[in-house]
């Protein structure tokens, strides 16, 4: 009797739920989220390994004068990346040794990537030049890599205008302060890098110094 008024009402029994089955091996979605898998961890292991495709290369902590003596406290570590490996070597490379005696046969400026080609020694590029001059003639702030001029008086204490340039646009190599040096009179030693030996300036340099005749004048 029930049936019979269900079937009246229009109602139907309703047909079973299909299960959703798990995608076969043959599916192409399994396969297109196997390959987007695939290509992400090929990604990041790109992105992760260029990251340390990095070397360190020794910079100039700050401006360094042509005929410079060169020493670990001249230099800060960067850590660069090169296309090539020629490129590499041809700088300074952290954990590589300095070269004794290593001195610059060219200016290099502060942040720059120092390379091979710019170190040698003192008797590769320069002649080194002993002065002797009053310390009151030589500015506090000359040191190891200034650029100086080197200016003769006619007298000790002659005045500026009758002075003579001798010595022009010449590096320091060293400058130890009047402490350090072994003059009685109190006067320093200033140690010069002249690239032509044969320069006049230097034999009126010496002789000057001798009588206090000196004064060095920087420029860099």
């Amino acid at each position: 009797m029930m049936c019979g008024v269900s079937r009246n009402l229009g109602i139907t029994d309703a047909p079973p739920a299909a299960r959703a089955g798990r995608p076969g091996w043959r599916d192409p979605r399994l396969w297109i989220g196997v390959a987007l898998v695939a290509a992400s961890v090929v990604a990041g292991g790109r992105l992760l390994g260029g990251a340390d495709d990095t070397i360190e290369v020794w910079a100039a902590a700050g401006d360094l004068g042509e005929g410079q003596p060169l020493s670990r406290a001249d230099l800060a570590a960067r850590r660069v990346r090169f296309d090539h490996d020629a490129d590499a070597a041809r700088y300074l490379l952290v954990g590589s040794e300095l070269p004794t005696d290593a001195t610059l046969a060219r200016a290099v400026g502060d942040g720059e990537l120092v390379p091979q080609a710019a170190l040698g020694t003192p008797a590769d590029h320069l002649l080194e030049v002993p002065i002797w001059a009053p310390s009151d003639a030589i500015p506090a702030s000359v040191g190891a890599g200034s650029t100086v001029d080197v200016w003769v008086t006619p007298a000790p204490g002659a005045r500026a205008s009758g002075a003579r340039l001798v010595l022009d646009d010449v590096v320091v190599i060293a400058a130890p302060r009047t402490d350090e040096s072994f003059s009685p009179t109190g006067n320093r030693q200033v140690l010069v890098g002249v690239r032509d030996g044969d320069d006049p300036g230097i034999g009126l340099a010496l002789a000057a110094a001798k009588d206090d005749r000196v004064a060095i004048i920087r420029q860099g």
